[in-house]
């Protein structure tokens, strides 16, 4: 549903179904897909959580593939994995409190799944494992659930590097209730990409395995690439840019050569969400000719800021409303600190809402380059600001590793040999992100949200996702509200596969 020829869609214009279209689904178990069930205390506990979300009685219901595609990203057609043959997949949509049914079809030739970033959904059907069992080639499984938060989210596997592949698409869940303070809405999806046109991702993780790997007798490195090493710095993210290069960078799946383009009318407010799917990118994303106000950040509001550009590391979102000009003006999400190879590093969409044409495909709108909006500019709204309560437990996630031995891990081990963080239901904890690497790392907890601590103990946006700089010490108070056992891992698809992944676990 992420098509250049798609009307501006209305506040009240709420879509329940996603491609694919609404069938009466059966719920597998998790137990199906061959996953041990949960100790009786712990599954107890989730029901009983299940239990206290909202529920509205209303079913969303849709049918997905994961398999091979052929997409075109305007005019260069490229053979990927994709949902359901787009890129993005098909967005899916649905209110607060609705119950919502997926039966994912595996067409690949190895197992997959579906994690649903950024909801706080019930421990089971989560999609990574070990909380929900990985679905096996030629099986298929239903994901069932109460989505209980508004918000941007999206959705994306969790099985080694596929999420740098085209298996991705936006999740929005709507309040009926919310004021409609704009007339029209865009969904905007960043994406780096490689596979079809340069390496796939399978070969860029063994590139980048390669280089830790101790010299060998005859082994010639000269053709590798040294991802990471060539120039790919950014003061914001206070040094190393990334590990890879890639050929393009997309917005809704599209070069910027042939972006996609979103209509309206001059005046109307658009409400713009932004997702970054890419694997090793942040974007620097700004609209030409506009200020962007930003209203929520990973699904929860925030106090109204006024920016020219926001920078979104990956598997961030931030919503942002724009009072629309009249003209033609690009979006462009610039590749914080990277190059690409032989083509801008640059994605681009197009905003239409009168006569012209847009500038070049490598045009750098100067909005990028004035006032940036970073996670320490925003607070959380009042209504949904955690307690500043005495915490119960401090959970410490130290990152380590280096890019020359590719060793990322948390707390001194990499998955799956960690040593999970405890907590208990109920429980005020903070957790304390200490970068003790000299690379950023945007870090991700499951079925939680977060609320970050400034330097000076004041109260910051409320998160599930969040850049942690080089040598940062970062705080956030987490309330232990949603039992199971969680995944709470570096985004950057490469790292989290060389191990920077931990499990926050409940104890019962």
């Amino acid at each position: 549903m992420l098509s250049p020829s798609r009307k501006p869609m209305t506040r009240r214009d709420f879509v329940s179904t996603v491609s694919g279209g609404l069938a009466a689904l059966a719920v597998a178990s998790t137990a199906a897909c061959g996953k041990p069930a949960p100790a009786s205390g712990l599954a107890e506990a989730i029901a009983k959580a299940e239990r206290t979300r909202p529920h509205t009685g209303r079913v969303v219901a849709a049918n997905l593939v994961a398999g091979p595609a052929q997409v075109d990203l305007g005019g260069l057609a490229v053979d990927t994995l994709a949902y359901s043959g787009g890129l993005p997949g098909p967005l899916l949509r649905a209110n607060a409190g609705d119950e919502i049914t997926v039966t994912l079809a595996n067409r690949l030739d190895h197992a997959t799944s579906i994690h649903w970033h950024g909801l706080a959904l019930r421990n089971d059907m989560d999609g990574a494992a070990s909380a929900t069992a990985d679905i096996a080639p030629g099986q298929t499984f239903t994901y069932r659930f109460s989505a209980p938060n508004p918000g941007t989210y999206w959705a994306h596997p969790h099985t080694g590097v596929d999420a740098d592949y085209g298996l991705y698409f936006p999740v929005v869940i709507d309040d009926p209730a919310e004021p409609g303070a704009y007339d029209a809405e865009w969904i905007v999806v960043l994406d780096d990409w490689t596979d079809g046109v340069g390496k796939s991702p399978k070969q860029v993780w063994e590139d980048l395995r390669m280089m830790a790997m101790p010299d060998m007798p005859g082994m010639d490195m000269s053709h590798m690439d040294m991802p990471g090493m060539g120039g790919m710095r950014s003061d914001l993210l206070g040094g190393d840019a990334g590990d890879v290069a890639y050929p393009y960078y997309l917005v809704n799946g599209r070069i910027p050569a042939a972006p996609s383009t979103f209509s309206a009318k001059s005046g109307q407010r658009v409400r713009i969400r932004l997702v970054n799917a890419g694997s090793d990118t942040a974007f620097r994303v700004a609209l030409a000719g506009h200020r962007m106000t930003v209203t929520h950040t990973d699904g929860f509001p925030v106090r109204p800021v006024e920016v020219d550009a926001l920078l979104l590391g990956m598997g961030e979102r931030y919503d942002v409303v724009v009072t629309a000009q009249d003209g033609v003006f690009p979006l462009v999400a610039a590749a914080e600190g990277k190059q690409a190879q032989g083509n801008p590093a640059l994605a681009r969409a197009v905003l239409t809402t009168g006569a012209g044409s847009a500038p070049a495909a490598d045009f750098r709108p100067p909005e990028l380059d004035r006032q940036i909006g970073t996670v320490e500019q925003f607070t959380a709204a009042e209504a949904v600001q955690l307690p500043a309560a005495k915490p119960d437990t401090t959970l410490s996630v130290d990152l380590s590793g280096s890019m020359m031995k590719y060793d990322w891990a948390i707390n001194g081990a990499r998955y799956p040999d960690m040593r999970s963080l405890k907590v208990r239901q109920g429980q005020h904890a903070t957790l304390v992100f200490d970068n003790q690497t000299t690379m950023w790392h945007p870090m991700h907890l499951h079925g939680h949200t977060f609320q970050v601590i400034r330097q000076d103990g004041s109260p910051g946006p409320r998160k599930d996702t969040v850049v942690v700089l080089p040598g940062q010490k970062l705080s956030a108070r987490l309330v232990a509200d949603n039992p199971g056992d969680w995944m709470l891992h570096c985004h950057n698809t490469y790292h989290q596969e060389a191990g920077m992944m931990t499990r926050l676990d409940y104890e019962v």
